[in-house]
This record gives structure tokens, sequence and C-alpha cells, in this order.
């Protein structure tokens, strides 16, 4: 039997993280770190199109909040999987460890396992939506 408690805790505890982690990368990353216009010049270094930095920032900045605060968590880190999947994309070829020159890929797939777990789990315990009446609870087995 799964303490009901405990999992809501644990939901809250990997949803907060994975929030903290999706606005480090687009805040202090992509806009103080690299600026938007450097990260749109390597998302172009890349042959992808200068604008998918943009898309990509927007949708870790608004996604990190919505996770953060506990917004519609399941469809948020269902929607930020592709994100990640494109991080897994342009660090596959630089090995395993993210420490390795450009990046490994274990992070980005570990987020996206994170990610996939917390659209299974749900909001979990001191989510916003609670306050409207919506179950913060993760789903039961």
């Amino acid at each position: 039997m799964i303490d009901q408690k405990n999992a809501a805790i644990a939901a809250f505890a990997l949803r907060l993280s994975l929030g903290v982690m999706y606005l480090a990368h687009s805040i202090i990353l992509k806009y103080m770190t690299f600026t938007l216009v450097g990260t749109a010049q390597f998302f172009e270094s890349l042959g992808l199109p200068a604008a998918l930095a943009y898309l990509t920032f927007a949708a870790e900045a608004l996604g990190g909040v919505a996770l953060v605060v506990g917004f519609k968590s399941r469809l948020v880190s269902l929607a930020l999987i592709p994100v990640l999947l494109g991080a897994f994309w342009v660090h596959a070829g630089n090995g395993w460890v993210f420490s390795a020159a450009n990046g490994g890929w274990e992070y980005p797939l570990f987020l996206i396992v994170a990610s996939g777990i917390v659209a299974l789990l749900g909001n979990g315990a001191f989510a916003i939506e609670s306050a409207f009446g919506k179950s913060a609870q993760p789903v039961r087995a």
C-alpha cells in the first residue's frame, strides 16, 4: 500500500525541482548567461531556426513557473518533453557524461524521464490547482 501523504509530498518535490531546473535553464542560462541572441545563434549553428531558441526559452520559462506553482503539471511536463528531446539530440554525439566537452546526453535523458514521471504523478501537494478545488493528489493505482 502506498502512503498517499508521502506520495503527494514526493510528487511535489519532483515537480518543484523540475520547475526550478527549467527556470534555471531558461532565465539563468539562455537569458542571462548566453543571452537570447546568443542562444538563437547557437540554435542556428546547429541548423535550427533562430526562432526556435526564443520558443524554447519561452516554453522553459513558462513551463518552469507552471511546475513550481503546480498548475497543469501533467500537461506542462508532457509539453516540455519535446524540448528535452531537442536537448538530447544536441548532446547525443558528445558521449555519456554531461561534464564532457559540450555536455553529454544522460542529463537530458534523465530530465525526459523525470518529466514523464511528473506527468504520471500530477501536481502532488501544495499545488495552486488545489486552491481551485482540483485534486493535488497523485493518481491511485
